[in-house]
């Protein structure tokens, strides 16, 4: 489960992350909680995480062009400096007491705007850090480990910080925990990337042509739309948690706590059996199975009135979510050519953030109308319908898959000429 360690830059960046990201999950819970102490609104908490998330679907496409051509290490010690400079400007402002929903809103556009750069950077960063690509697979799946650890205790940890002191307590740790994933980044010792000295086209060009490498192939085009209709209509259940906690269950911070670790138990419990996995083969089949299971506990969390019922659907809902986006991440970083990683890595991005600000603000609308419970129940239900449009076409896309897998030597007995034997002998499961 761990073999992408043996990798002394992934090690760094593994360790300095996780003191992070346990900072960032922190702020997350923080920050719902503050704008829901300051407003009462669902509809705002949707508009605030809107604010967060939509630089992500406007920026991204071009951020990835950028990505593919900067040196991926350095650019990610500057948003990662940055982010840093963000977290300590809300927590001057919230524990002076000058927050407003205003700030709020800047300062989560600010860090929509780094991340639209951040997010796509380090997803394709990832393969120069790993010494054996066979372990790339492992070291996704690590990673989303690494973020479920983090948000299984950040919210925990959060929801005391936020009962015993209040919220800006929460962006002041966010903040310093920055400077343990900025000292990993500075420690590592990488070999410049061949891609990156080539000579570039025009911006529009190699926009124009990563969408034609996205679109044309159709295990990338069918895995980032199911990403993108799960990140529409299900992902912004999270937004709904504080008033879902509140309303619903009537909890305070320790019930969205709960809540949310409970979330982040499930997600890291299926990042886990992820990363136990020797190779990709069988990945495509897990894509439907984990958004089905994402759907289904959504739609029937909209009936739980306990925390006994709520949070094992939750649970359920997290590991489906995970399977599903750690699969679809693996076999994209997988089959993609290395130039063009940057880029699709920002649509992928781009269908996972960059539509749920969309969906946060329809989901922010909706409970305010007609109640949390049913706007959870029409999410899992489409969220259930995408994953049934997948599996309908997963024959084609194992075909497409099938040979970049061969060429790769993943299925290296076909790779070695024994074609028409291998054929018969790999059960159908396995592609």
């Amino acid at each position: 489960m761990l073999r992408a360690l043996r990798s002394r830059n992934y090690r760094l960046f593994f360790s300095g992350q996780i003191v992070s990201l346990v900072g960032t999950w922190m702020t997350s819970v923080a920050t719902s909680w503050l704008v829901y102490r300051l407003t009462g609104s669902a509809l705002m908490l949707g508009m605030v995480n809107f604010a967060g998330q939509v630089p992500a679907f406007l920026l991204a496409p071009v951020a990835g062009i950028f990505v593919d051509r900067w040196n991926q290490h350095r650019l990610l010690v500057v948003t990662q400096t940055l982010s840093m400079v963000q977290s300590l400007a809300l927590a001057g402002l919230t524990l002076s007491g000058h927050i407003t929903i205003a700030w709020l809103i800047w300062l989560n556009v600010f860090e929509g705007l780094i991340n639209a750069f951040d997010m796509p950077c380090r997803q394709a960063f990832v393969i120069s850090m790993i010494e054996d690509k066979a372990d790339l697979g492992n070291a996704i799946a690590l990673n989303s480990s690494m973020v479920n650890a983090a948000r299984l205790l950040g919210p925990s940890i959060g929801a005391v910080v936020i009962a015993a002191s209040g919220e800006g307590w929460c962006f002041l740790v966010d903040g310093l925990s920055f400077l343990a994933v900025i000292a990993a980044l500075l420690l590592m010792r990488l070999r410049p990337a061949a891609h990156t000295q080539r000579k570039h086209a025009h911006p529009l060009v190699e926009l124009r042509e990563g969408f034609a490498y996205a679109h044309g192939f159709r295990p990338i085009r069918m895995i980032i739309t199911l990403l993108a209709v799960s990140s529409l209509v299900g992902v912004p259940y999270t937004v709904l948690m504080p008033v879902f906690a509140a309303k619903v269950l009537g909890g305070g911070p320790h019930m969205l706590g709960l809540l949310m670790t409970s979330s982040g138990c499930g997600a890291l419990l299926g990042a886990m059996w992820l990363a136990s996995r020797r190779n990709v083969l069988g990945l495509g089949r897990l894509i439907p199975a984990g958004a089905g299971l994402f759907g289904v506990s959504l739609a029937a969390l909209a009936f739980a009135r306990t925390p006994v019922t709520a949070v094992p659907l939750i649970v359920a809902a997290g590991f489906g979510f995970m399977i599903q986006m750690a699969a679809s991440n693996t076999i994209l970083q997988t089959v993609v050519d290395d130039d063009k990683r940057g880029r699709v890595m920002s649509f992928f991005m781009m269908a996972f953030l960059g539509t749920a600000p969309i969906g946060s603000v329809f989901a922010g609308w909706m409970a305010d109308r007609a109640g949390v419970p049913r706007t959870l129940f029409l999410g899992g239900v489409a969220c259930a319908g995408g994953a049934v449009w997948f599996a309908s076409g997963y024959e084609q896309l194992r075909a497409a898959i099938r040979p970049v897998y061969v060429r790769m030597g993943i299925l290296p007995q076909i790779a070695e000429g024994a074609a028409a034997a291998t054929q018969a002998s790999i059960p159908p499961e396995e592609a």
